[in-house]
């Protein structure tokens, strides 16, 4: 008998580190309906851990857009203020949606400025503040979707020296390849929320972090995710 035995059927799949989109949709899906998470819950943890992951500066411009990753924008912002950081929001094109006006308004109350306009002298924008939270966009949003005041945004924030720091996935990026639109940011800092995204390996910035902590073990053996260790209490890990 050969002693080259092929390969155990009931072994567990290889563990690997990036989602595709289907199966973001479909943990995201599990998290609500089996597990009973909501909306809100959900993007709470995620901009609660995304303000985790920026707090090296003290002065932080987060611009937001009208879809999910917009709403977790605003959630990190309130949290940066309440880790007494100076946040500043700019949000162009609102949502109607319950759940971000809500949040809108949350960050409101806590004083947090809004900005009307986003300068278009990036000098303006590098001397102003320590780092800028790329919260635009998201999986499946393409630029043109979101309105020209958030081109607009891009194009300008692709012109920064200073930090940028994406949330989930880079803007302009498609969330499968990676491969980017003209209006595709370059981020310095990539913050994953719940599990890196199959476009994550294209990513060449200086520091990855994964904000999925909340994520329970039967769902990442179910997905064959693998994520680091988090320490103490910690809410984000390093990749």
């Amino acid at each position: 008998m050969s002693s080259a035995a092929g390969p155990d059927p009931s072994e567990a799949p290889e563990e690997r580190h990036f989602l595709s989109t289907a199966e973001a949709a479909a943990l995201e899906r599990e998290l609500l309906e089996d597990y009973r998470f909501g909306r809100q819950q959900l993007v709470e943890l995620c901009g609660h851990a995304s303000a985790v992951a920026v707090t090296k500066q003290r002065t932080v411009l987060v611009v937001c857009g009208p879809e999910q990753n917009g709403a977790v924008g605003l959630v990190c912002a309130r949290h940066l203020r309440v880790f007494e950081y100076e946040p500043t929001i700019f949000y162009p094109t609102r949502s109607l949606d319950l759940l971000h006006r809500d949040l809108t308004t949350q960050c409101e109350k806590m004083d947090i400025p809004f900005l009307s306009y986003l300068p278009t002298e990036v000098q303006l924008i590098n001397e102003a503040y320590g780092l800028v939270v790329d919260a635009v966009l998201g999986p499946g949003v393409e630029p043109g979707e979101v309105g020209g005041p958030c081109t607009r945004a891009l194009a300008t924030l692709k012109l920064l020296s200073i930090p940028l720091v994406s949330l989930d996935i880079p803007s302009g990026w498609d969330a499968e390849t990676g491969s980017d639109s003209e209006d595709g940011l370059r981020p310095d800092v990539l913050v994953s929320l719940a599990a890196p995204k199959r476009c994550a390996g294209r990513f060449s910035g200086r520091h990855h972090f994964v904000a999925g902590r909340f994520v329970p073990d039967d769902v990442r053996r179910k997905f064959a995710l693998r994520l680091p260790g988090y320490t103490g209490t910690d809410c984000v890990a390093a990749l």
